[in-house]
């Protein structure tokens, strides 16, 4: 069953901005498309909310999303998340 998971993302001034490019730089976000299971990994950001970024993330199944959770990657973007001091509002869908 795809499941699609929805994060908005949001700090102070740019720096969900910041966070996104970093994760491009870091080659992190083309090692989470890659990974078995993903099905879309994509940044948005929000017409007139310039303090935040929405990222639309699909998995083949909850399997997929459980390995990803479980990967190295993970503790990058906590990292990451936490460097840019990032507040995270997340929706599941079915």
């Amino acid at each position: 069953m795809k499941i699609t998971v929805n994060i908005i993302y949001s700090g102070k001034d740019t720096d969900a901005l910041h966070f996104i490019s970093e994760m491009l730089d870091k080659g992190v976000v083309d090692r989470i498309r890659a990974q078995a299971g993903n099905l879309r990994y994509d940044y948005f950001v929000p017409v007139g909310d310039d303090h935040s970024i929405l990222l639309i993330d699909e998995w083949e199944s909850q399997e997929a999303i459980d390995r990803h959770h479980q990967s190295d990657m993970m503790k990058e973007i906590a990292e990451l998340r936490q460097k840019y001091q990032l507040k995270m509002k997340v929706r599941r869908f079915l």
